[in-house]
C-alpha cells in the first residue's frame, strides 16, 4: 500500500466532503500519522471510513468523525485539554498538537498501555495518559478549556459540565441509538451553557458509561 497516497485520498474522498475545509486540520492529519495509533492486525483500515476496533470493545472513531470534531473544537494552543476515553490515542494525539496539554483517561488497561506506546513513538510528550473510569471527568486539573469525550453518553453529567472553564468547549456524543447527536457546548456563564448540534450520527456508548435500558411496553 502507498501510504501516503492513501492518505491523500482519506483526505479528499472521506474529511472533505463531510465539511471539513480547515486547511490547519487537513495539515495536521498528515503531520500525525493514522498508521502509527492503529492495531497492527488492522492496518489494512488504517485510511478506511470505518471505525477501528480496540482492545476491551472500544474502537477509533471513523476518520472523518475524528477531523470533524478538531475541527469545531478549533483548539488554541494555550488551551488544557481533558479527554474522556484515549482508546489507541490517535485523537489525545491530534489534540496534543493544537493545544498545550492534554490529559487522557483509559479505563481499559490494555488500551492505555497502546496509547502510551503509540504517543512515545510518535515523539508526543505533552499528553498524559490516566487509567480510570473517566465518566465523572477529572477534578485534579479541573477546570480545562477543552473536554472531548471520545464514546457516547445518554446525556451528559453535571459532574463533567463543571469542570469546563467558562468560554471552554466540550464536544460530547449524546443521546440513545439509532440516532445522536454530536453538540459542541460553550460554558457561557457560572451556571449557563449554549450546545450546538454539528451532526447526527451512531457511535458506541463510552466504556464505564451506564447504558440505558429501555423498555417497551
Amino acid at each position: 500500500m502507498n501510504i501516503e497516497q492513501a492518505r491523500f485520498n482519506m483526505i479528499e474522498q472521506q474529511i472533505r466532503p463531510w465539511n471539513v475545509l480547515d486547511t490547519e486540520v487537513l495539515d495536521l492529519l498528515h503531520v500525525v500519522k493514522r498508521e502509527q495509533f492503529v492495531p497492527a492486525a488492522y492496518q489494512n483500515l488504517a485510511f478506511a471510513d470505518a471505525e477501528i476496533p480496540l482492545p476491551g470493545g472500544e474502537s477509533m472513531f471513523a476518520p472523518k468523525i475524528e477531523a470533524r470534531i478538531m475541527q469545531e473544537l478549533q483548539v488554541r494552543k494555550h488551551e488544557s485539554i481533558l479527554e474522556i476515553g484515549t482508546g489507541s490515542g490517535y485523537m489525545a494525539a491530534l489534540l496534543a498538537h493544537k493545544g498545550a496539554r492534554v490529559t487522557s483517561i483509559e479505563i481499559n488497561q490494555e488500551s492505555r498501555a497502546l496509547a502510551q506506546k503509540n504517543l512515545a513513538r510518535a515523539g508526543i510528550s505533552n499528553v498524559t495518559v490516566e487509567q480510570g473510569n473517566g465518566v465523572q471527568g477529572e477534578e485534579k486539573g479541573a477546570p480545562y478549556d477543552v473536554i472531548v469525550i471520545s464514546g457516547a453518553l445518554e446525556v451528559l453529567p453535571e459532574a463533567l459540565m463543571k469542570q469546563v472553564k467558562v468560554g471552554g468547549r466540550i464536544a460530547a456524543f449524546t443521546g440513545v441509538p439509532p440516532v445522536m447527536e454530536f453538540n459542541i457546548i460553550t460554558r457561557t456563564g457560572d451556571n449557563t451553557f449554549s450546545a450546538v448540534k454539528v451532526f447526527e450520527t451512531n457511535v458506541k456508548y463510552l466504556s464505564g458509561a451506564p447504558v440505558p435500558s429501555h423498555f417497551q411496553f
